[in-house]
């Protein structure tokens, strides 16, 4: 073996020799470096526990941020998708606006709900028709309307009912009947019972008192 001049060569048996005879002693009692090599392990081990500890959380809130990523870029690329259709959307949205406002037209207000009633027993009376029942029931309040129904009872020849309905149709308001049924009086006279829907717009009231309603309703479904 070459040595060089003021080097001692480095004794490798010397080393393993320490390393005999440990099994069954206390760690404290082994040679330098068996204790100096198993505290390196211990610490090592620490160190990738704690290290392992922290970048567990690193590495978890690493990829939340990766998924956070991936689901703005699928926003980004939505929206731009949908920007493409803006114009479209626009003007089927001033149709939509259109049509509303042409239904609103035809809903009237709580004071104008008399004259509404004035016109449908005109229209009866007009056709030759006696009205034996006229009665408005209970109120039913939607989001943005409220509905009346009016439960009629005429009496009178069937192309004058066949009028009647038609001069119903015919009214600039919004009135629909349902549940009609004729009954045969007498030769050429015939009894009629149905009932009358109206509608009408909410008051200031009723829409505070409804719009409460549907935020009651929310808060019960969110707890």
């Amino acid at each position: 073996m070459m040595r060089i001049q003021g080097v001692t060569p480095f004794n490798w048996q010397l080393v393993a020799v320490q390393f005999h005879g440990l099994q069954g002693r206390h760690p404290g009692t082994w040679p330098i470096v068996p204790r100096l090599l198993c505290a390196l392990a211990v610490s090592l081990l620490v160190i990738m526990a704690g290290g392992w500890l922290v970048w567990t959380a690193q590495w978890e809130e690493l990829a939340t941020g990766q998924a956070e990523e991936a689901r703005q870029k699928q926003d980004f690329v939505e929206k731009v998708r949908q920007s493409g259709h803006l114009d479209t959307l626009r003007l089927q949205k001033a149709q939509v606006q259109s049509q509303v406002d042409k239904l609103e037209q035809q809903l009237p207000g709580k004071s104008e709900m008399d004259a509404l009633l004035s016109e449908i027993n005109q229209a009866g009376t007009n056709r030759g028709l006696q009205f034996e029942l006229f009665k408005p029931g209970q109120v039913r309040l939607d989001n943005f309307y409220a509905e009346l129904p009016i439960e009629i009872k005429l009496t009178g020849k069937y192309h004058a009912l066949a009028g009647f309905t038609s001069d119903i149709a015919n009214l600039q308001r919004i009135v629909t009947i349902d549940g009609l049924a004729i009954t045969q009086v007498s030769d050429g006279l015939q009894s009629f019972e149905g009932v009358i829907h109206t509608f009408r717009y909410l008051d200031k009231e009723e829409l505070a008192s409804q719009k409460k309603v549907a935020e009651d309703s929310k808060k019960r479904v969110g707890k």
